[in-house]
């Protein structure tokens, strides 16, 4: 995901899609563990989206973003 896709969503939208890399990330580490994940550096892309999400979430709590975070 780019950070102009980021840019374009709506803090429930970002909310939704924080969770479902969270529960991706988990199943990545449980596929490591088990020695079945074939691209390790997946977790390493999931980890950098993760966090890009929460910094634009972190944006609109602040104020920085929008005014959408007024609203929800």
């Amino acid at each position: 995901m780019t950070k102009k896709e980021l840019n374009e969503m709506s803090v429930k939208e970002l909310g939704i899609k924080l969770k479902d890399n969270q529960d991706s990330l988990l199943n990545l580490r449980f596929q490591k563990s088990l020695g079945q994940l074939e691209h390790p550096q997946e977790i390493g892309n999931v980890r950098k989206e993760i966090a890009q999400i929460k910094t634009v979430l972190n944006e609109f709590s602040m104020g920085i973003r929008g005014k959408e975070a007024k609203n929800d």
